[in-house]
């Protein structure tokens, strides 16, 4: 079966999820954090992709970055991926496999959900039980967006630059973003749109990555619901009961 296909224009930020094969682990340790995140930041200066936000958990990754052109972002989760696993199967001595298939990925319409995205990710700790703070987990990127950390890694978004006058008004506007609970759609959007291979915006965004990509992004519409024949026939006998 054909793979299908990705939408990735040049310039749109991208959700991105790559997991571990079978929910396993795929960091052990501190040092294969480091490794990681080591990797990535030279892949990405590479294939000139902008990395806003990142978390790395112990079996997947989410990271919210843009690509300069339509292959770049494919062309550093090859390079991450395969150069790391290079490194986990040698340490561990293992082989075979670690990640489960194709990473997973969706275009975000920056404006209304960059933030909310971005906010997505770095809560993952906290949504997981591992800290009470998202400042508490070292391997995210809230200390670069919410506390203006310098981090070799991190490009801030266009977004977030216009937030304020100075690096710390942006942080502190960040922050603030923070304060609350997510709402519980907005947190099942996100969900559904990375994994599906969605577009994280409204219909007029999926129409245009439609038409720049050809690429499908936007929810199929159900259909009616078509019964079997057995199924009509239980229907109709329960509807008679019902007159």
């Amino acid at each position: 079966m054909a793979r299908p296909l990705r939408a990735c224009p040049a310039g749109v930020p991208q959700h991105i999820i790559q997991r571990g094969n079978n929910r396993q682990p795929c960091f052990a340790c501190e040092e294969d954090f480091a490794a990681y995140a080591n990797w990535l930041d030279e892949a990405a200066t590479k294939f000139r992709v902008a990395i806003h936000a990142w978390v790395f958990m112990t079996n997947h990754v989410h990271l919210l970055a843009t690509p300069s052109d339509q292959e770049g972002l494919s062309r550093m989760m090859q390079s991450i991926g395969r150069r790391y696993v290079r490194y986990f199967n040698h340490a561990y001595r293992r082989s075979g496999t670690l990640w489960e298939g194709r990473f997973k990925s969706c275009v975000v319409d920056a404006e209304p959900y960059l933030f909310v995205c971005q906010r997505y990710i770095e809560l993952n700790p906290v949504r997981a039980g591992m800290v009470e703070h998202p400042g508490q987990y070292r391997w995210s990127s809230y200390s670069a967006n919410a506390e203006a950390k310098p981090i070799h890694l991190w490009t801030p978004h266009d977004l977030w630059l216009g937030l304020g006058r100075t690096d710390q008004e942006c942080a502190a506007r960040y922050r603030a973003t923070f304060r609350g609970q997510m709402d519980p759609e907005l947190l099942d959007q996100v969900r559904v749109t990375v994994n599906r291979g969605l577009a994280l915006g409204n219909d007029r965004f999926r129409h245009e990555i439609e038409r720049l990509t050809g690429v499908r992004v936007s929810p199929r519409k159900r259909g009616p619901k078509t019964c079997a024949p057995q199924e009509a026939g239980a229907m109709e006998d329960q509807e008679q009961l019902l007159l």
